[in-house]
Parts: C-alpha cells; structure tokens; sequence
C-alpha cells in the first residue's frame, strides 16, 4: 500500500482522519494494477485446469507478514516467486518476518531450477538444531518422494550434547523409517562460511534442492555479523527450503 502520509498518524480514536486525494488515488491506482495480475493468474491457471484461488493483498508493510503467515496456515508450502525476494523491498521483508509465524516450509529459488518442487536429489543441512528439525519436517513430503537424500553435517562436535556420537545417524534413521533413500556426510568446512560450504556441497552433489534450519541466531547478529542464513538467502541460484 502507499506510504500513509505522516500527518495522518496520531489521529484520536473519534477524531477526523484527513486524506489528501492523491494518496487516495494512488491507492486506487496500486489496487487496480494488483487486480490485474490476479486476472491474469487466474486465467492461466484456468488455462491449465488448475484448482487453485488468487487473492489480492494490499497492507502497509508491517502488516504483510502477519497477512501472509495467517494465509500460509492452510498451506503446505510457502514459495517466495524471485519478485519479492529482494531484501530491500517491502514484500521481501514480509516474507522473511513471516517465516516465524508459519507453521510449513518456505522456499526460496523454487522457480529457478527444473526439478525443485519435485526434487529427485535433496541436500539436508544438518546440525541438530530446532530449526533444522522443522525443516526436516516440513519438508517431510518432498524426502519422501526424492531419490536421494543426503543429510550433511558440517563440523559436527560428536557429543552427546550436541550432535551425538556419529552425528547425522538419527536423522538418516528417521528418514529411513519413512522410506527414504539417505546418505549421512559429514563435512569440515575447511575455514569456509558455512551458508557458503552447504550451496558448495549441493552443486558438487548436483542436488535440486536443499534443505536447512533458518535464523539459529538472532537476525540483529547476522545482519551485523553475517551468518549462514543470509548468505544462503542473498544467493539467487540454488532452490533452498528453510523453516525456523
């Protein structure tokens, strides 16, 4: 939605609300250009017999993640489409804040790699995390069908706290219950970032699509100190699935 203007904040709860009219007609203007693309998904899905519904939305910025998670409960997947996936523009910024409130996977790529929604080779980052677990989970579905499941874990600390004595055994174990067809790497990540070490590993696997626990730090620290998350979701190439 266009920016509200600033003298239209602050308003008492039965006090006039002064709109200019320009504001109004931009509003109108972005809504009938929202409309428009709705038509014309709506016609090509009609175009390919596909039952599906489009809806419009039109929120200022800091309600769009809230609008998308509360949407996205009836979902099994998120796909983040490359137009929002900017970090600086406003719908980027909602997918990634909706991404704590949305209880399925979010994918971001998707449309990028032949092959992604329907992965034949899946790269599972593994670090026994909460986030990785979700991932794991919400991505359940697309393990299950894939032909190849490779859980990588990149500089495990055998432990019984952390990873476990041979880390990435249980979640191979789980996956295999589920028939799955897995492979448990485990990686040392050399000095390299580790966002940068898992995209290394999925190509040199030729994988169609990997799977990794989003946010374990805060986003304040990797936006300061960078992290596997933003690195990951700067790329542009490869078809990731994330969940927090």
């Amino acid at each position: 939605m266009p920016q509200l203007p600033v003298y239209a904040y602050g308003a008492g709860e039965y006090g006039a609300l002064a709109l200019p009219q320009n504001w109004m007609d931009d509003v109108k203007a972005s809504r009938e250009q929202l409309q428009a693309q709705a038509d014309v998904l709506r016609d090509e899905l009609a175009r390919q017999d596909c039952s599906a519904e489009v809806e419009v939305l039109m929120a200022e910025p800091a309600a769009l993640g809230v609008a998308i998670a509360r949407r996205a409960m009836t979902c099994d997947l998120v796909l983040a489409c490359d137009a929002v996936r900017n970090s600086t523009n406003a719908a980027g910024r909602a997918v990634q804040a909706a991404l704590f409130q949305i209880p399925v996977g979010l994918m971001i790529n998707g449309m990028r790699k032949p092959g992604a929604l329907q992965p034949k080779r899946v790269l599972l980052a593994w670090n026994s995390g909460l986030p990785a677990g979700r991932a794991a989970h919400a991505a359940l579905p697309l393990l299950r069908a894939a032909e190849d499941v490779t859980v990588a874990v990149f500089d495990p600390v055998a432990t019984p706290l952390r990873d476990g004595e041979n880390p990435g055994s249980d979640m191979a174990r789980w996956l295999s219950r589920h028939g799955c067809k897995v492979d448990v790497q485990q990686y040392p990540s050399g000095g390299v970032e580790i966002g940068r070490a898992i995209l290394d590993r999925a190509r040199e696997l030729r994988a169609d699509l990997v799977v990794m626990g989003a946010w374990e730090h805060s986003r304040m620290r990797e936006l300061i100190l960078g992290g596997t998350t933003r690195t990951v979701m700067a790329q542009s190439e490869m078809p990731v699935l994330l969940a927090h």
